[in-house]
């Protein structure tokens, strides 16, 4: 197992607080989960570091890295209603069931658009090409800026299919591989914005719905 100083994630983090001028006088390591390859999966530390101005920066950060997300949307071929391709499964922030848009954390060398290609692929089965993911941000987006490095890249597809294929993809499960477990669900557009209770999942449907207008 490699040390967490070696790790993709907190070299990026560390990179980003020395881009834009933060001191760092050390770091202790509170809590650190690694992958089966020994790599960081996520880790608690605290930050000793002073910003140009002299200030001290909060010290609590919970590095988590990169994270894509993409919001599905499937067309009947026929009658031109949306449908969205959600995961659905029970989340740690209170204990119910959610409903969101495919999603992963990237790691090492890979890029957000290659991990937003395999996570749709892992969590839904839906393969889908490289060119059809379209990006929503250039620039990572930041939903908890205060206590995380946590960077959001957010993605849309769509896909034209007729409705017997698109209702293929509803109530399958997924993710035992990677000891989740998740069941999707296609959901009427309109309906799913109602289901939605994840507040970068309902950007992630603002982003798209600007982008398409």
């Amino acid at each position: 197992m490699s040390s967490y100083e070696q790790s993709h994630k907190y070299q990026l983090w560390y990179k980003n607080l020395r881009q834009n001028g933060i001191r760092i006088h050390g770091a202790e390591e509170l809590f650190t989960k690694y992958k089966s390859d020994g790599d960081l999966l996520f880790g608690l530390f605290n930050l000793d570091a002073t910003t140009p101005e002299g200030h001290k920066l909060l010290p609590l950060c919970f590095v988590k890295g990169e994270v894509v997300m993409v919001l599905t949307c499937l067309i009947d071929q026929d009658t031109r209603e949306k449908y969205l391709l959600l995961v659905r499964q029970r989340r740690i922030c209170d204990g119910s069931y959610m409903y969101e848009h495919p999603a992963g954390m990237v790691d090492g060398a890979d890029t957000p658009l290659a991990v937003a290609v395999r996570e749709v692929r892992e969590e839904t089965g839906l393969d889908i090409p490289f060119e059809k993911i379209i990006p929503l941000n250039g620039q990572p987006l930041y939903p908890s800026s205060g206590t995380s490095d946590e960077a959001m890249y957010f993605f849309y597809t769509e896909l034209e299919l007729s409705r017997e294929k698109i209702f293929a993809y509803d109530a399958v499960h997924t993710g035992h591989d990677h000891d989740e477990f998740i069941l999707t669900a296609v959901v009427p557009f309109a309906q799913a914005r109602k289901l939605i209770t994840n507040s970068q999942a309902q950007l992630n449907i603002y982003m798209y719905l600007e982008a398409i207008a």
